[in-house]
């Protein structure tokens, strides 16, 4: 009887509920029209063709050098995907160790490169065809075009391919990375994994990322998913133009997590062309090394330990820009062509974007006077030795009347000169020992530093550093000039509290 009333009661209850709904559908208004989504179809027809996939075959022991990716070419007809599905999925899909290497196989690294000029000019990055001895260009319908290097640089991670054609191809066009702001959209071609054209977007995360990947480090942080293989590809802004060349990714597994670095076109721009003219990059030049201003110098410079300000100049080559534009060691970078000066890079950016010719302006102070220099920069020497010296042997000789302040002072010798790059006529005096409990120990001072200068002034010989060192240290804290393997920095020697004369440091 339960089941029979139900079922009446659904019997006669549906026809007055259809009714009902019908009623509400005509009360309803009417449906929306549906809202077109932004999309960057039009976009990526346009820029696709003009991106390229890179194959370069490196001898077996080249391999590991930092290509994108280290496959294996073996079987006949086999391409650098099919293996590297092989390698890590297997015949069936299955995950499978690394293959042993097999008669005939072949090492190569994948990456991505543009069409910069019409002519057949390609860029992409110089770890993808690192030690390659053939370079292949594979364009979007998979036609493969043999390449030959035209230049290399290393410095930026930057090479110019050429391929012969007897049309015209379609080059992409160079965008502002300078007006790039964080937060702007932009959209990346690559080959990612041997896959070839893939398309990510995203946003700019930052500016100005120093990854410590070469000296003119100044890249674009993006999040636009980049993965092994996208090496040497364009990143574009919205209007499709090539404002960054994908190099690097932030990864602990090698794959994306967001974090993406790209060369920005304000210094690739300038390289490229230099690259496809040359056939090398000309980089400019100054001739100064400096040092960030750290809370352990700032007392001696009469600044705020807590509050330390601009680099200060640690070294500046005889005859370079630098030395004909005045500037001195010691003196203390506050900005640079309106830029405020905040880390080492700050300089070398600045010189990587510039060319051979420009002048650059300095804001500097020099024992409290503010000045303003004015530097050409010029044409950086090629192959330039660079070469780490040997540390310094041990010293002997140091005696109590050439000591101060816990330091004992040692005549340079020809070989430490030789040894620490140091000219036959440059000044100094080698620390041959630190009292354990000095104000010298606690700075970081070791035996065998060379003692270049002492308050700015030069030091002579062992009774000259120890005179110059006590009179300074009656003033307050101690700036010292040294030089240690071969590389200058400064230090400073507190003036707090005398050494207790411990034993020396061997």
């Amino acid at each position: 009887m339960l089941v029979a009333v139900a079922g009446l009661m659904l019997t006669v209850g549906a026809p007055a509920q259809a009714e009902t709904a019908a009623e509400a559908a005509k009360k309803a208004p009417p449906a929306a029209a549906p809202i077109p989504l932004p999309t960057l179809s039009p976009l990526v027809k346009r820029v696709l063709p003009s991106v390229v996939n890179i194959v370069a075959e490196v001898p077996a022991e080249a391999s590991g050098d930092g290509n994108d990716i280290a496959g294996s070419e073996g079987g006949q007809g086999e391409t650098p995907f099919d293996e590297f599905m092989r390698r890590y999925f297997g015949e069936h899909g299955q995950p499978v160790p690394p293959s042993t290497p097999r008669p005939g196989q072949k090492n190569i690294s994948l990456g991505s490169g543009f069409i910069v000029d019409p002519a057949g000019f390609v860029v992409t990055n110089n770890h993808v065809i690192t030690n390659a001895n053939k370079v292949t260009v594979v364009y979007q319908d998979n036609s493969r075009h043999p390449a030959t290097i035209v230049g290399t640089d290393p410095k930026t991670d930057l090479a110019v391919l050429k391929i012969a054609t007897k049309v015209k191809l379609p080059a992409l066009t160079w965008g502002d990375s300078d007006k790039i702001e964080v937060g702007d959209w932009v959209m990346t071609v690559g080959n990612p994994f041997g896959l070839g054209g893939t398309v990510t977007t995203g946003i700019v995360s930052a500016l100005g990322r120093d990854i410590q990947h070469g000296p003119f480090d100044d890249f674009l942080q993006i999040d636009a998913p980049i993965n092994r293989g996208s090496s040497g590809g364009p990143t574009f802004d919205t209007s499709g133009r090539v404002v960054g060349i994908n190099t690097a990714i932030y990864s602990p597994s090698g794959g994306n997590i967001g974090i993406g670095f790209a060369i920005p076109s304000s210094i690739a721009r300038l390289v490229v062309k230099h690259l496809q003219e040359e056939g090398h990059a000309n980089h400019g030049y100054l001739g100064v090394s400096v040092q960030v201003v750290g809370p352990e110098i700032a007392g001696a410079l009469h600044q705020d330990p807590d509050d330390p300000q601009g680099l200060i100049v640690v070294e500046v080559v005889p005859g370079a820009p630098a030395d004909q534009a005045g500037l001195q060691v010691g003196d203390v970078i506050k900005s640079a062509d309106g830029h405020l000066t905040q880390a080492v890079h700050d300089i070398s950016r600045l010189v990587g974007r510039a060319r051979v010719g420009d002048k650059l302006t300095f804001s500097v102070d020099r024992d409290g006077t503010p000045l303003k220099i004015e530097a050409i920069v010029a044409k950086a020497l090629r192959n330039d030795p660079n070469a780490e010296a040997a540390a310094p042997t041990a010293m002997t000789g140091a005696t109590q009347a050439n000591s101060a302040r816990g330091l004992w002072f040692a005549a340079l010798t020809a070989d430490v000169r030789q040894e620490d790059n140091l000219t036959p006529e440059a000044p100094g005096v080698v620390i041959g020992g630190i009292a354990d409990d000095s104000p010298a120990a606690a700075a970081g001072l070791l035996p065998g530093d060379v003692i270049l200068s002492i308050s700015r002034l030069p030091v002579e010989d062992p009774q000259d550093a120890a005179e110059k060192l006590r009179l300074a240290s009656a003033t307050g804290d101690v700036l010292v000039l040294i030089n240690r393997h071969g590389s200058t920095l400064f230090m400073a020697i507190s003036a707090d509290a005398d050494p207790k004369g411990g034993p020396a440091k061997k």
